[in-house]
């Protein structure tokens, strides 16, 4: 019988974390250990300041409610229910609890010996990290720690078959260049470029006495650093090559190799036998190397896209980054760089379709041949943060031209609007059910126009013109004439300056959507509606961190940050005292980014309505723990712009 209960508790343990992150020789460990303990509806667990007991626990069954009183009243922090385990920080930091433990209905507890549990902690680091990072309920951290979160999340991300970054080809092992071409710290230029020359390469490595690599010299530092400079060939190759070089060890998985040159904008790779620049030289990989070996990564689709003349073509290559995206996600990579990836894939395709476009149309308007105008994209791909086909958000804002160009210029802008959407269209990108596309005449308008445009909406800040503001005020040059764009925001920060009092209306908009931190058991979910039952990531996650950061951002001054982390970023810059939150919340909007994209790859959708019960346990609480920044941040605006005293 002791047996079979022993197995029940294995069995149920090791569906929920951090019991899952266990081998079955440690689970079976625990599982031998841990008490069944009832409590009836009312009953406590523990109550604030009692010492911290021998044991955490485990909702096997029923529910615990977490309280904690505010100004002489009991209120709920938090609500436990089935494989939730709490009661750990006081027994981390042998501490009395902080909050009181109470059966919210007839409940099954298991209680787990904290003597068990301390040799898996100091040697399992999935399960110190979970703990350590707040992962346990009832761990009340305001300032949640995220940075902690996001390498549980990497830690624990979901596990796939691939070894290595599979959208190159399957390609897993490095192929660089061997035996390497090098040359000595002593030698001259003339004998560096004869090796080169005899070799057909494009580079050499320079090394000291015992091949340990201190520089590089590429075609492109002989036209510099050589020929631009007047400088003989018998020049010391140490006065020219590029140093120091960025090396790697030779074992590199294929996906570090390619991240490693991305990150670092690198033409070139150095491989060593540890990985130092203080080890001998064995090989070198170049980008072009990789480009020749792949046929599906993102630079070799980007340049595909660049060079097709077919919208089928382009609707193929749009397709193929999906697969990227979900395997950019599934492997945890960093957001920033997917979402990089992901922006400047949708860029070049824009691009592209604007060339299209206007080679369709020029020749019927000869006197706009020279027209400047600039395609302006906005919202979430604005801010380069549209990792799904969502519905589009874009405009033109073209030159102002005389009175009697004015009818043709328009007329030839909407042509031009219409075939790009069209295009866009084609790819599988949604329309905007607002209708706020470029091809929308409303939205494709002379600087002038636009002008006016932000005018109204700041000096007037009535509901609707704080509408516009949120989705217009993220707008980003994507192709054209840059000037017009800066144009533009200069106009946005004269006009501000002139109706600060806009800044004051603007924040309280971004309140209109309050942090989800009431729900315990189940989420905020929507009540009506096709969307019935699922929880909005967007509105209720997203928008709050978007809108906080577009708001604290103007309010400096900021030009040229679009995106709400690299805003967060920047405001932990320039705001040390609440530098912590803020990289907090950008941290928890990656998490949110990453959440929906998973979503919406999942369920062929936008990602938006997310239903709870498909969340598993560490998912719904690296939820939680990313929701706590957005009151904290939405506290700072209220402060800041006095909203409390601020009129309705």
């Amino acid at each position: 019988m002791a047996n079979v209960i022993v197995n029940r508790v294995i069995e149920f343990l090791k569906k929920y974390p951090p019991f899952s992150f266990l081998s079955p020789e440690l689970l079976a460990q625990v599982g031998r250990e841990v008490d069944l303990v009832y409590f009836e509806e009312g009953e406590f667990l523990f109550q604030k300041g009692e010492p911290a007991k021998s044991y955490f626990f485990v909702v096997k069954e029923g529910a615990i409610k977490l309280t904690d009183h505010f100004e002489g009243k009991e209120e709920t922090v938090e609500i436990c229910d089935e494989g939730d385990v709490f009661g750990v920080l006081a027994l981390l930091g042998k501490r009395p609890y902080i909050l009181n433990a109470r059966a919210d209905e007839n409940s099954l507890v298991m209680a787990v010996p904290v003597g068990v549990f301390e040799k898996i902690l100091s040697e399992n680091n999935k399960v110190s990290l979970y703990f350590a990072s707040g992962f346990a309920s009832g761990q009340v951290v305001v300032r949640s720690g995220l940075s902690q979160t996001q390498k549980v999340r990497t830690l624990f991300g979901r596990d796939t078959n691939e070894n290595g970054l599979m959208l190159f080809s399957g390609q897993t092992t490095i192929q660089f260049s061997h035996p390497v071409i090098y040359c000595h710290t002593g030698n001259t230029v003339a004998e560096a470029v004869q090796k080169m020359s005899r070799e057909k390469v494009g580079s050499i490595i320079i090394v000291d006495q015992n091949k340990h690599p201190k520089g590089i010299i590429t075609d492109k530092d002989l036209r510099n650093r050589l020929i631009a400079q007047n400088l003989p060939y018998s020049t010391p190759v140490t006065k020219i090559m590029s140093q120091p070089v960025v090396t790697a060890k030779k074992d590199m998985e294929f996906s570090q190799v390619y991240l490693n040159m991305v990150k670092h904008r690198l033409h070139h790779l150095v491989f060593t036998e540890d990985g130092s620049s203080d080890s001998p030289l064995i090989g070198i990989i170049s980008d072009h190397d990789i480009l020749l070996s792949q046929g599906n990564s993102p630079a070799v689709l980007i340049k595909a896209l660049q060079e097709s003349q077919d919208i089928h073509e382009l609707a193929k290559l749009r397709n193929q980054a999906e697969g990227m995206l979900k395997y950019f996600l599934e492997n945890e990579l960093a957001i920033e760089f997917i979402a990089g990836i992901l922006t400047e894939i949708n860029d070049t395709l824009i691009r592209r379709a604007i060339s299209m476009a206007r080679s369709r149309h020029e020749a019927v308007f000869p006197e706009l041949r020279d027209l400047q105008f600039c395609f302006l994209a906005l919202g979430s791909e604005g801010r380069g943060e549209q990792l799904l086909r969502t519905d589009l958000d874009n405009a033109i804002v073209y030159e102002d031209v005389a009175d009697e160009l004015k009818e043709k210029a328009q007329n030839f802008m909407h042509l031009i609007a219409r075939d790009v959407m069209d295009i866009l269209f084609a790819c599988d990108f949604h329309s905007c059910p607002a209708e706020m596309m470029a091809n929308n005449p409303q939205w494709c308008q002379p600087l002038g126009q636009w002008k006016k445009y932000f005018s109204q909406w700041i000096r007037e800040p009535d509901p609707q013109s704080l509408m516009m503001a949120t989705i217009f005020f993220d707008f980003r040059a994507v192709s054209g004439k840059q000037a017009l764009a800066d144009a533009l925001t200069q106009h946005v920060y004269e006009e501000i300056n002139q109706a600060k009092v806009f800044l004051n209306f603007f924040a309280k908009n971004a309140l209109l959507n309050p942090p989800p931190l009431g729900f315990f058991r189940n989420f905020m979910i929507e009540k009506s509606g096709r969307h019935a039952e699922k929880f909005d990531i967007k509105l209720r996650a997203m928008m709050p961190l978007a809108d906080a950061a577009r708001v604290l951002i103007l309010s400096h001054q900021v030009v040229g940050i679009n995106n709400t982390f690299k805003r967060y970023e920047k405001l932990a810059e320039l705001e040390p005292s609440q530098a912590a939150l803020y990289r907090d919340a950008g941290k928890a909007y990656e998490i949110f980014m990453r959440i929906r994209a998973l979503e919406g790859l999942s369920t062929a959708s936008s990602g938006r309505f997310i239903q709870p019960d498909s969340l598993g346990k560490l998912q719904r609480q690296l939820l939680k723990n990313a929701f706590f920044p957005i009151d904290e941040i939405q506290k700072i605006l209220k402060v800041r712009f006095q909203l409390d005293y601020f009129g309705n």
